[in-house]
């Protein structure tokens, strides 16, 4: 069975301390660092999860998240931002550079474990593997055995919900996973809308707690992800959203 690996990094080392315990508990492999500085010094790649204050020192959450997303290395490991910014423009910031989930101070550990493992459960639905036939066997038996890739196509905008990718005239496309599970719920059913909630209850149905306005957010991010085909994600004022109406 695999072990989880998390990074808890906080300026507060009771707190650092005290969230590496329960996570322990619960049969994680855990570490802490006390400033966004002391993490960045770290091979952060090994991790499965980052837990991530955002008011630290001279280097913020926000900022690290952000050094984060644009190293290959570490843009694709989970981010949760545990803080105590809890406007709501705080979150959508949160959640634009990336971020998994947005907790609040003060927590419950419950609520955070619960969370932890709803992302860690996402991100381990992202990882396929593909298997090859037996040696000597001929090549059109082997390709006879493939299972149909399931692709679907509008123009130059391409997803494969079987390899978890999307591209656009053939280049790859990075994004959270949230967002490609967004645009595949609405490219597998274009025509219809949905409203907030069909959308929470099927892309969001493992979360603990989501407001709609997380909805709108990753909207947004996604229609400027996919550039030009953005358009093609269409908004029903005061309902919802589809794809292709």
């Amino acid at each position: 069975m695999e072990i989880y690996k998390i990074l808890v990094v906080d300026d507060e080392p009771d707190l650092c301390e005290g969230l590496k315990l329960n996570l322990e508990i619960e049969g994680y492999e855990a570490d802490t660092a006390y400033s966004a500085e002391e993490a960045l010094e770290m091979d952060l790649s090994v991790y499965d999860l980052i837990l991530l204050d955002v008011m630290m020192g001279k280097m913020s959450g926000f900022e690290m998240a952000r050094v984060l997303k644009r190293n290959p290395k570490t843009s694709s490991i989970p981010i949760i931002f545990c803080t105590a910014k809890n406007a709501d423009d705080d979150m959508i910031a949160g959640l634009n550079l990336g971020a998994d989930d947005y907790v609040t101070k003060p927590y419950n550990i419950r609520n955070i474990l619960a969370r932890i493992k709803s992302v860690l459960r996402r991100s381990e639905r992202g990882n396929t593997s593909s298997s090859s036939a037996a040696p000597g066997e001929p090549a059109a038996a082997k390709e006879a055995a493939k299972p149909q890739r399931r692709i679907i196509r509008e123009e130059g905008l391409v997803i494969d919900l079987d390899q978890i990718v999307c591209t656009i005239d053939e280049v790859p496309v990075r994004m959270p996973r949230k967002e490609f599970e967004l645009l595949s719920l609405f490219m597998s059913n274009p025509g219809k809308i949905f409203s907030r909630e069909d959308i929470l209850q099927k892309v969001w149905s493992d979360e603990v707690v989501v407001v709609n306005r997380v909805v709108d957010v990753n909207v947004t991010r996604l229609r400027s992800k996919i550039g030009k085909y953005g358009k093609l994600i269409v908004t029903r004022s005061g309902y919802g959203y589809g794809f292709k109406v």
